[in-house]
């Protein structure tokens, strides 16, 4: 990646008619230049459709991303249930693929009491992934998120380390989840470095070069993540936040995941822009 593409998570509110071919050309016409395929709930684009979504986005110089199926946990107690998260990431992965997408992210576990356990199992089941998209022929960026509550792994170390053990393998580094499982420690300009120094040291130039962010405000309790909030709803310090990615001169997608998608995600690039290197 060769600039820093901010962009929507799910096709921008202002579309019409909501579908997503045009919510890849609405992104365009907004100014942003990426756009996640929100899987959330289901992989809702067929094989058969995909050519034309991966055409549209082309044409209109959109990157897309996804993110793969709430319904993924490669801890589960129950093996069938690890089985068909492995399949949701290989299906996620395929259609993104298909529609010429860059990245497919998702939250790859809880850990269920058993923090170790939990590592060795997500390490284990997403070998299996990639040797299985390697065979396929697919090449695309497969990335655990960081966990926004204690209870979900995706620590930077958790995902620094199993990206060292796994080939093909990079973070999705949603900093407002660092924010809320630091219970707001994450927040300064000093926490923000640390973030791309760890990710730079341990994982090399490639990871600050090809980056995949999610980026929006948020609410936390106890546990670390309530809900997602707007920026100006939230106490989270997306500024200095931004200064930073400046400062490291960082490349890949900002995707927002605010409320309202489209009005953050141009807020975001208006005030990272307005930054002098």
């Amino acid at each position: 990646m060769n600039i820093l593409r901010f962009g929507t998570a799910g096709i921008p509110l202002s579309t019409s008619p909501r579908d997503t071919a045009n919510g890849i050309k609405q992104v365009r016409k907004l100014g942003l230049e990426n756009m996640e395929l929100e899987f959330v709930h289901s992989v809702n684009i067929t094989p058969e459709k995909a050519p034309e979504i991966k055409r549209v986005a082309k044409e209109n110089d959109v990157v897309l991303t996804c993110h793969g199926q709430y319904y993924i946990n490669l801890n589960s107690q129950e093996k069938e249930k690890i089985e068909a998260s492995k399949q949701r990431i290989l299906k996620a992965a395929k259609i993104t693929s298909l529609c010429g997408g860059w990245s497919v992210c998702f939250h790859a576990a809880h850990y269920m009491g058993d923090i170790i356990g939990a590592y060795h199992n997500v390490k284990n089941s997403l070998k299996e992934v990639m040797k299985k998209l390697k065979n396929d022929g697919i090449k695309i960026w497969i990335r655990p998120e960081t966990g926004g509550r204690l209870t979900q792994f995706g620590s930077l170390e958790e995902l620094i380390k199993v990206c060292q053990e796994v080939e093909g393998v990079l973070p999705c580094i949603d900093f407002s989840h660092h924010y809320s499982r630091s219970l707001g420690e994450v927040n300064t300009t000093e926490k923000f470095r640390e973030i791309l120094e760890g990710l730079e040291k341990g994982l090399g130039r490639v990871v600050l070069d090809n980056m995949h962010i999610h980026t929006q405000g948020i609410e936390f309790g106890d546990n670390g993540e309530k809900n997602h909030q707007t920026l100006a709803g939230s106490d989270f310090n997306y500024k200095d936040l931004l200064k930073v990615w400046k400062e490291f001169n960082i490349k890949g997608v900002v995707v927002c995941e605010s409320p309202i998608i489209e009005q953050d995600a141009l807020l975001l690039k208006k005030v990272y822009n307005s930054i002098s290197p």
